[in-house]
Parts: structure tokens; C-alpha cells; sequence
């Protein structure tokens, strides 16, 4: 239950509230007490009011369709097309619904008339005289009502996201296709909303039809029209045909619920939370923990005591920690396929099936200018893993290769096709958003099966291999579901099968695993990886998972601020990162600082300091950009900027101030303990500011023997020989 504070109401603001619900009230009410009820069939069964109805309905449905021919694309315009004079353009389309009705039926006399602006040339050309014709009404009822549908909808086209549009786009349906079969059923609540609205409008419009299309009974004479003139002769039948129309309002009115102010109840299923586990088949979690092993990094090896007592630990010779490797793409082996087999249940194993190739094979080039500046060489069948901080340019740079953003121009060569200057339905790239960005009017094999009709394959072609592709996924079971019916890991399968299955030049992944749960995750990149073997295109990964980047990538773009920083294999990226975010994605510590030259001790060392090794020189020493300095054990060149990599094994964790080997030693304040599988991962925070805030990883054992808890106050320590620098 959601409990709500509900305020107490002012009576200077209740009162005058009250009063103007009494204010619209009391008309209606005053219709209702003079309707003579016994004759209510008799009024409305009249011949000039049956007349009258005919004509209404006549001219109020022409107006809606005249509306919908003119008004969509206008409402389309206004909410997706930045050009010079919208807003004199949006004061245009406002401009009849503040304007008298008559100063409209005005307008139109001298805009369309006989003796207007266009008339006599519609007459000449055409034959068409608007003036004191059905047409004409209908003309007036239109320019009235219209604003109504255009108002409404493009609130509507202005809400809708624009990525299932962009999607829709990169599978090669072209725009007028997209608006079809992606925009319309997207909005198709705001433009019936409008319509209904438009048509209650043009049902009631008087003064401008009156004003232009005159008041011949049978051919403009309208039920507003008809209230008029019975008002002169027969009162009663007046207040009993406009009884009619203040029912229809008000049904209409009722019947959208507020949906033009958008205040109104959604219906729109609510899809569980991306990060929820799914149910996974017992084959596909037998699947996920073979296919899981092989593309974990390994660990470096950890030091054999990394948190002391108070007494001074035994001085032990270093040991370096050995870089992750990348294991190499093992394409899966496919078994056949059961022909004939229905879609809804052909989902028995993971089935991690490569693609059919064709051969063909389609480097990438590409130079990318604007907010982000970098040039790609990629060889056919190479995935980059595109790395980096939040803000670092990775979704732009995706986006200028589809030619989607205006803050960077792509110039892109796939093979030998230059695709950079073609719109984005024609390149051959085909584009996974963060959110999978499904239609959500289409079911799940609707939406694998939209890239490949846009292609031109036919129907009962494009479900069999969409069924094939979701079977691939391990959600063939899951194919006539709609996307609100699907977890967030489901969903995101499903459309990582939609991309594959158009079978693209370029394949652009913008973390399309970071929905799914880890025995999922795993499962869905063996599968990946199968394809990804077979491809013969260029595939970008975006991703945060270092073992997605080790196991996926055959090469890693490291990206800060739009440019460059790094581009080499996943092993040279893991031993030698050169960005700070990309170590600690890597699990490991990253210090910045400038090299100052050579250490050197001045106090006189002790027995133990000598047999360390504690006194000697020849050591660097790094001034470090967050404050502090670092000694290392390799001299660097003044002046040089570096990056320091610490593992957290390499961090020590002492409750006194150690003696002895290491050479860096701070004080601090644990702010974080998390178990990071049988060790625990221990964040110590500099107590004085003139320190590094480290990540130690020590043993449960180690951790219960110092009494570590959060908030405790410690030292931590590092020796020079376990840090590894890397020109920044």
C-alpha cells in the first residue's frame, strides 16, 4: 500500500474551486431540467433533424480524414524535423483554436472563396467551388478541428523514444517503412486519442461553416446549424438536439480518460527488472557452466601472506603478477535442425549455432571527426571490445558509424563500399542499444523477423530463420511472447537475435549482455562467440565486463574524452593499461603521477632494513596526482607521467605500522569490506589526504586475525617491486 500525505485545503482556494464546477454545471444541468423528456423520440426522429444527423456525420468523418491525410505529417514534422520558423509554423497550427469561428469562416471566404486566393483558380482548373457546399463544410470543419489530432499526436511522436525508430532504421527498414510499421503502432494511442477529439470538434463546429459554407438544408446544414434555426420556431426541439450533442462530447470525452492531457491509466505491461534472474533450462545452465570456464581471465597469483599481525612480516622475494590471456574463439559445433519443428517449443539445447557465411569478407575503415576523433583499421572477422569512462565517446562513436548522431560524421568504408554518405537503412550495420530497444507491439519472433523483411525475405523465409536465431538464443520457447511479457535478460537475447539474423557488414553491440544474469551471460557469449568466429564483417563490443572484453575481443579501443588512448590485444591491454578506469575495471589499482627521479633514504637503516634491501637507492619516486608520493622500483625518467598498476593482492593490510620491506606505507580507514568469491576485498580510504585509497584483497583468515571492520583505522603498504608502470 502506498501511503500518501494529503496536505489540508485552503477554504481561499476550495471555495472558488467549487464555484467554477458550479460555473460549468449549472448549463448542463439547465439542459437537462428543460428537456422535455416524452418528446425527446419525436425531436430527434424529425425529418430536418434525421437530415441534419446524415450530414453531420458526413461532414465531421470527412474532416477527421482530411485530418488524418494532412495532420499526421504535420504533427510528424514539428516533433522530429528542427527547421527554420517552427515555432511560427506551431502558432499557425494553434491559430484556429484561439480565432472566433466566424473570423475563420472569414479566412476561408477569402482564402478559398470565389473571389479569394485560390478559389477562382480551383474553379478554372478543377471545377471545384467550395462556398455553400457539402465540400465546403467539410473544408471549415477541418481547419477548425485539425489542430486538435495535430496537438495531441505530436505530444505523443515528442514522448516516443527515439531508439525504436533507430533500430528499426539499422535492420534496413527505410523511413517511410519505419513510420509504417514502428512509429504509427507506437503512437497509436495519442492518435486515436486526437482523432477522437478532431471528430468531436468538427461534429460541433458552427460559426465557421455557417460563415463559409452558408445554411442550405441538406447540403451544409449541420445539427449545430439545425440548433439555430430551431431555437427561433421550436425551443424544445432545440434544447433536445443539443442534448444530443452533449452526450456524444461527453462520451468521447469519457471514453479517453484524459488521455490528451496524458493524465490518463496506461495499460502498458510492466516488464520484470532487467537484473532478474530467468528461469534457464537444465540443458542451458549444463551449457552455461561448460561455456564459463574457458573465458574467465586468469587471476594473477596471489602473494603468499598479504595481511600481517603487528608483528613485522618476514621479507619474501616479489612476485609479479601474470597477466589474463585471452583464450582463443572457439567456433561451436551446430546440430542440425528439425524441420518442420514449431517455433513456440523448438528450443531443446543452447544450440550455439555460427551463421552461414557466404564468404564474403568485409573489412572496416573508418575515420570518425566531431565530438569524437579517431580512425579504425579492422580486419574482416575482428571484434573490438570499446572500453572506457562513462562520458568517453563509445555510444557516439557507434552512432556516427550508423550516421544517427549530428555531434560526428563518420566517413565509413565497408570492403570496398564507401556506406559513410548513405542513410543509415543502407549501410549494412546493424545496431543492439543498451536496452535492446524491442518493438513492443511485436512479438518476440515479429521482432527478429522485421530486419529481414524489411530486406525484402519473404514472410513464412523470415519467421523460419527468425525462429532458428531465437532457438540459437535459448528463447524459442519464448517466440510468440511480446516484449512487456519478457524479463529484462529475455529481452535482451531476443534482440541480440534480431541484430544476427540480418546477417550485417558491421555489428555495433552497445553492452548487450548487461541484462542478463551470470549463468545467462555466459551462455549467450558462447553462443556469440560461436558466431562471431563465422563472421566475416567487423563487430564493435561496447562493454564494462573485462571478461566479456578477454573473451569476445580480439582487440580492445581504450576511449577518454573522445580520442584514442589505447588500442591493442586484450593481454596488452590487461598487463599495460594505460588508463586508470580500465585498470580498475581490471580489478586492479591505477595511480597517476609524474616521476620526480631518484629516491633515496636518509635516516640510518637498521640490521632488518639492510637485509630488506629498505636503504638502497636508485628507486624512482612518482608524485601522484591525487596527492602523496609512490617509490618504485625502477627508475623513471623526470617528468615523465605514468600510471602505476597495483594488484590488490600486492596491497598489504597491517593494524600498526609495518617495518621492514616495503617501501610505501600510508595511513587509513577501512570504508568497505565485500567477499569477492573465498577472499575478501577490503577498500582502505587515505586517513590524512596525503594517500593513496586502495583495494586490498586478503583472506577471511587474515581478515578475522587483524579484526578488520569498517571504520577501523590501519596502514596499508605496497613494495616498490610489485608495481607496474605504464607511460600514460
Amino acid at each position: 500500500m502506498r501511503n500518501r500525505t494529503r496536505l489540508g485545503t485552503p477554504l481561499a482556494l476550495a471555495v472558488p474551486a467549487l464555484l467554477a464546477i458550479a460555473f460549468l454545471l449549472v448549463p448542463l444541468l439547465g439542459v437537462l431540467a428543460r428537456t422535455e423528456w416524452g418528446e425527446l423520440g419525436a425531436h430527434l426522429g424529425s425529418e430536418g433533424v434525421t437530415e441534419s444527423v446524415k450530414l453531420s456525420l458526413l461532414v465531421s468523418f470527412g474532416a477527421l480524414a482530411l485530418s488524418l491525410v494532412l495532420g499526421v505529417p504535420l504533427a510528424w514534422l514539428l516533433a522530429r524535423v528542427s527547421f527554420p520558423g517552427k515555432a511560427v509554423v506551431r502558432s499557425l497550427v494553434l491559430l484556429p483554436m484561439v480565432l472566433p469561428p466566424t473570423v475563420g469562416g472569414v479566412a476561408l471566404l477569402l482564402g478559398f472563396g470565389r473571389r479569394g486566393l485560390l478559389g477562382p483558380w480551383l474553379e478554372d482548373t478543377f471545377g471545384i467551388v467550395l462556398p455553400f457546399h457539402t465540400s465546403g463544410a467539410v473544408v471549415a470543419a477541418t481547419f477548425v478541428a485539425m489542430p486538435f489530432l495535430v496537438i495531441s499526436l505530436e505530444g505523443t511522436l515528442a514522448g516516443l523514444r527515439p531508439a525504436y525508430e533507430e533500430t528499426a532504421a539499422s535492420l534496413g527498414a527505410g523511413p517511410l517503412r519505419v513510420f509504417w510499421t514502428v512509429t504509427l503502432p507506437l503512437v497509436a494511442p495519442g492518435l486515436a486519442a486526437g482523432a477522437a477529439l478532431t471528430w468531436a470538434r468538427a461534429l460541433g463546429e458552427f460559426g465557421a461553416t455557417i460563415t463559409f459554407a452558408g445554411n442550405l438544408p441538406g447540403t451544409t446544414q449541420t445539427l449545430p446549424l439545425q440548433v439555430y434555426l430551431l431555437l427561433q420556431d421550436q425551443p424544445e426541439a432545440a434544447t433536445s438536439v443539443s442534448l444530443l450533442l452533449l452526450v456524444i462530447a461527453m462520451a468521447v470525452l469519457v471514453g479517453l480518460r484524459g488521455r490528451w492531457t496524458g493524465s490518463g491509466r496506461t495499460r502498458d505491461r510492466v516488464a520484470p527488472a532487467s537484473g532478474a534472474a530467468e528461469p534457464v533450462p537444465p540443458a542451458e545452465a549444463a551449457g552455461a557452466a561448460a561455456s564459463a570456464a574457458p573465458v574467465a581471465p586468469v587471476a594473477p597469483a596471489a602473494p603468499v601472506a598479504r595481511a600481517a599481525p603487528t608483528a613485522t612480516p618476514a621479507p619474501t622475494a616479489p612476485t609479479a603478477p601474470t597477466a589474463p590471456t585471452a583464450p582463443a574463439k572457439v567456433p561451436a559445433k551446430a546440430p542440425a535442425d528439425a524441420p518442420g519443428a514449431d517455433i513456440a517449443s523448438s528450443f531443446t539445447a543452447p544450440a550455439p549455432v555460427p551463421a552461414p557465411t557466404s564468404g564474403d569478407k568485409w573489412p572496416l575503415h573508418a575515420r570518425v571527426t566531431g565530438a569524437t576523433e579517431l580512425a579504425l583499421e579492422v580486419a574482416p572477422g575482428t571484434t573490438v571490445a570499446v572500453v572506457g569512462p562513462n562520458g568517453a565517446g563509445k555510444t557516439t562513436l557507434l552512432r556516427a558509424l550508423l550516421g544517427l548522431t549530428p555531434r560526428a560524421r563518420a566517413e565509413v568504408l565497408l570492403g570496398d563500399e564507401e556506406v559513410g554518405s548513405l542513410p543509415p537503412h543502407r549501410r549494412g550495420v546493424a545496431w543492439v542499444p543498451q536496452d535492446g530497444a524491442l518493438f513492443p507491439h511485436l512479438s518476440a519472433l515479429a521482432n527478429t523477423a522485421y530486419g529481414l523483411r524489411a530486406q525484402g525475405v519473404g514472410r513464412t523465409e523470415a519467421r523460419r530463420q527468425a525462429g532458428e536465431w531465437l532457438a540459437r538464443l535459448g528463447v524459442g520457447h519464448l517466440a510468440h511472447r511480446r516484449p512487456g511479457q519478457l524479463s529484462g535478460g529475455q529481452a535482451g537475447r531476443v534482440a541480440l537475435a534480431r541484430a544476427l539474423a540480418v546477417r550485417p557488414r558491421l555489428l555495433l553491440l552497445d553492452e548487450p549482455l548487461a541484462a542478463l544474469d551470470q549463468t545467462t551471460r555466459a551462455q549467450v557469449r558462447h553462443t556469440l562467440r560461436g558466431h562471431l568466429s563465422g563472421f566475416g564483417g567487423v563487430c564493435l563490443l561496447v562493454t564494462h565486463d573485462p571478461v566479456e572484453a578477454v573473451s569476445l575481443a580480439d582487440r580492445v579501443l581504450v576511449l577518454e574524452d573522445g580520442r584514442t588512448l589505447q588500442d591493442a590485444p586484450p593481454a596488452e591491454v590487461t598487463r599495460h593499461p594505460r588508463s586508470p578506469w580500465v585498470a580498475r575495471m581490471l580489478g586492479r589499482n591505477a595511480l597517476a603521477g609524474t616521476a620526480t627521479g631518484t629516491g633515496t633514504r636518509t635516516r640510518t637503516r637498521t640490521g632488518a632494513e639492510a637485509g630488506a634491501g629498505a636503504g638502497t637507492t636508485g628507486n624512482g619516486v612518482l608524485v601522484l596526482d591525487d596527492g602523496g608520493s609512490l617509490v618504485v622500483a625502477d627508475p623513471v625518467a623526470e617528468g615523465t607521467a605514468v600510471l602505476a598498476v597495483i594488484a590488490p593482492e600486492a596491497v598489504a593490510v597491517h593494524r600498526e605500522r609495518p617495518h621492514g620491506s616495503p617501501r610505501n606505507v600510508w595511513p587509513g580507514t577501512i570504508r568497505e569490506i565485500a567477499a569477492v568469491g573465498s577472499r575478501l576485498r577490503v577498500l582502505v580510504t587515505s586517513r590524512d589526504g596525503k594517500g593513496p585509497d586502495l583495494v586490498a584483497e586478503i583472506t577471511t583468515e587474515a581478515a578475522a586475525e587483524l579484526g578488520l571492520a569498517d571504520g577501523a583505522e590501519v596502514f596499508t603498504s605496497v613494495k616498490a617491486t610489485e608495481i607496474t608502470l605504464v607511460e600514460r
